[in-house]
């Protein structure tokens, strides 16, 4: 365990932008650029599902734009080469098979299958030490809506729901034979009740030992840490382990506009400043409880990740400690994950991959997501022109 604690220099676009050659560093900052309108991603996302729709030749366009920079590959075996690249400068993966809006049990059976087969390839590959799922990825999420408020099932329902139990219980017995960690993603609130005490029941088969078995929680909620405060009580009691990864959220106009529509009152924290206030705490709050509890950081926030790094080098904690992981997107936040790596912290990128046109849906909703978070394209903007300027000066 490395107890020395080298500073993080999040300026250090050198070490932030190394793997990226001067023609693909200008091609992101030509994307982040148009992802500063919020315009220009609305009409983008309206013609790719209307090109969806009628079935139109637009994976190519698609492919050297908005896909190469944020998913790793179509398949496991065109991710290789860029996992490797990662893991040479100390930046690990997690490989997320980026497929979303299914229906059918077919499709969650494959999803299901091919999750065991990256099970399979992590356990082999010491880049990728952990694996991650949605819940909606094995189940409907009308279905998880109905169990978490309560509602009878019908008895195809049941047997639907039984079915998608084993689809998790599957990976994550699959996962813990490994010792591989498995991150299940949160979703909207309306169906997290449901995944949350899923959640749990794996945990409290597969982290009898230690974590394996991760929920995650979106500190947008204004109840999350409240959560997090019963399940560490739940774990104290009951003879288990908590793994929980702490992200901000992911869903917060759906949110809102669902909460106006139906009449009851907001999930979501009233402004950025509470939500920060609120994710800082979660951070604190789980640092402090390692004992019991194992982290994984998703955020592209560095204050956030200098609370988390300056909480482990205060506590003596190592900083590759394995009950603490950060992690932020693949084609973002560079400046973090890989100033991370170079001090020696388990720094890790979430690894989109899939077929071009499946993966759409998720490249669309991230285009969404970029336009939303205040301040992060315009971060991302300034880092990669400060590096375009410094290899611009030091050839000169």
């Amino acid at each position: 365990m490395n107890q020395t604690h080298f500073p993080v220099n999040f300026e250090n676009t050198q070490i932030a932008f190394r793997l990226k050659g001067n023609k693909a560093l200008r091609r992101a900052n030509w994307l982040f650029s148009m992802l500063s309108f919020p315009v220009l991603v609305r009409f983008g996302n309206a013609f790719m599902n209307w090109a969806m729709r009628w079935h139109m030749p637009i994976t190519p366009l698609v492919k050297i734009t908005v896909f190469d920079h944020f998913c790793c590959g179509e398949t496991l075996t065109d991710c290789v080469p860029v996992l490797n690249k990662l893991n040479e400068v100390g930046v690990k993966s997690v490989l997320d098979y980026s497929i979303e809006g299914k229906e059918t049990e077919g499709q969650f059976d494959q999803a299901r299958d091919t999750l065991l087969e990256l099970i399979s390839f992590s356990a082999d590959n010491p880049c990728t030490p952990i694996v991650v799922f949605k819940p909606t990825a094995f189940g409907r999420f009308d279905l998880f809506v109905k169990k978490g408020e309560g509602v009878e099932l019908t008895q195809t329902e049941i047997v639907e729901w039984h079915r998608l139990v084993g689809r998790f219980d599957s990976v994550c017995k699959a996962a813990s034979a490994q010792r591989l960690p498995v991150l299940i993603d949160a979703e909207e609130s309306w169906m997290q009740d449901a995944a949350d005490a899923l959640v749990l029941e794996m945990m409290r088969v597969y982290n009898k030992e230690e974590a394996l078995v991760f929920n995650t929680a979106q500190l947008y909620r204004i109840d999350r840490l409240d959560y997090l405060s019963r399940l560490l009580k739940k774990a104290e009691n009951e003879g288990f382990h908590v793994g929980i990864k702490l992200v901000r959220g992911a869903y917060m106009e759906k949110e809102r506009a669902r909460a106006a529509e139906y009449g009851y009152p907001s999930p979501i924290c009233a402004t950025k400043e509470a939500t920060d206030e609120n994710f800082d705490k979660a951070v604190t709050f789980v640092l402090s409880n390692l004992k019991r509890m194992s982290l994984y950081l998703g955020t592209h926030n560095e204050k956030s990740t200098t609370l988390a790094v300056d909480t482990l080098k205060n506590s003596q904690i190592a900083s590759n400690d394995s009950r603490v992981w950060f992690g932020q997107l693949y084609g973002m936040s560079d400046h973090i994950s890989f100033n991370l790596g170079a001090a020696g912290y388990n720094a890790t990128k979430y690894m989109p991959f899939g077929p071009i046109r499946e993966v759409i849906p998720y490249l669309s909703r991230r285009a969404t997501e970029n336009t939303s978070v205040s301040g992060q394209t315009g971060r991302e903007l300034s880092l990669i022109r400060k590096e375009l300027k410094r290899r611009k000066t030091s050839r000169d």
